[in-house]
């Protein structure tokens, strides 16, 4: 396949690049400096002249407590960008998959999310998140709409990475514990969206590792597989004040996309696991 990959500096980017590469897939992978996707007219252009059969979105604003005093930045991109090149995917019959977040939800439902759920954000950039999610589904006739949570690979953005630098400086570090969502790994994202085009899903899908956890479970589990002996206190969200708020319980199940692909996707745990042995081992700290 000839696919085009935005984005191409992010975690989520680089992990789909690579994949493709080693499948023998024709990529194109650009970030911002070759294609602003908020940019219509070169949208068109990227897309006419490459002529892919399949558009992979990660390019995304996400600065989750800047979006709260720089919305129409967060708006840009998360959803004219993702409005841009769904026209440009219409007129060129090209496949779009996209990604959004948990972010869209306000946290409240105390249970499991689903696709038949109304989203709620309670964040500017939610709000953005969730405005791309609506223009993809006015303006793309083919796509794939997959909502991840908690993301991490290869990449210095992500919590886990943040953590590990964090302990190399401090013997004790508070963790928020009122957060929950599932930590989902780079590898299994790409592994089973490329399963989703192989098999010619289309429409919502809530794509994470399986289970769920705290903030502060996370960070516990994290360290202590990478054998630090920081100690990790738990603290309530109000600890670190920020301009956004974050929802309480925004776990998303995956059991559509399972079914659909009669898989079992991975756990939390196990994806760490992999992350650790990847970015980690041999390396040292």
């Amino acid at each position: 396949m000839n696919i085009l990959v935005t984005g191409s500096r992010g975690q989520l980017a680089t992990e789909f690049e690579k994949t493709l590469r080693e499948h023998n897939h024709e990529v194109t992978a650009l970030d911002k400096q070759d294609l602003d996707i908020t940019d219509m007219m070169a949208v068109s252009e990227t897309v006419s002249r490459l002529s892919p059969d399949i558009i992979i979105n990660c390019a995304a604003y996400n600065y989750v407590d800047d979006a709260e005093d720089d919305f129409e930045s967060a708006l840009n991109v998360n959803a004219f960008g993702v409005k841009n090149l769904a026209i440009s995917c219409r007129e060129h019959s090209v496949l779009l998959i996209h990604f959004s977040s948990d972010y869209v939800f306000d946290g409240q439902k105390e249970d499991f999310y689903t696709e038949e759920d109304e989203p709620n954000p309670i964040n500017r950039y939610g709000e953005s998140k969730l405005k791309g999610e609506n223009f993809l589904k006015q303006e793309a006739p083919d796509y794939i709409l997959f909502r991840a949570s908690w993301v991490f690979g290869n990449g210095r953005q992500n919590f886990l990475y943040k953590l590990s630098e964090w302990a190399k400086e401090k013997r004790v570090l508070k963790i928020v514990y009122d957060q929950i969502s599932v930590p989902t790994y780079t590898e299994d994202v790409v592994s089973v969206t490329l399963f989703a085009i192989q098999k010619r899903l289309r429409g919502l899908y809530h794509l994470t590792n399986s289970g769920y956890a705290t903030r502060y479970e996370v960070a516990r589990y994290f360290l202590e597989r990478l054998r630090m002996d920081t100690l990790i206190l738990p603290v309530q969200s109000d600890f670190f004040p920020s301009p956004a708020k974050r929802p309480f319980f925004s776990v998303m199940s995956n059991q559509k996309i399972s079914r659909d692909l009669d898989i079992a996707i991975p756990v939390w745990r196990l994806g760490i696991d992999r992350y650790i042995s990847t970015m980690f081992e041999g390396k040292g700290l």
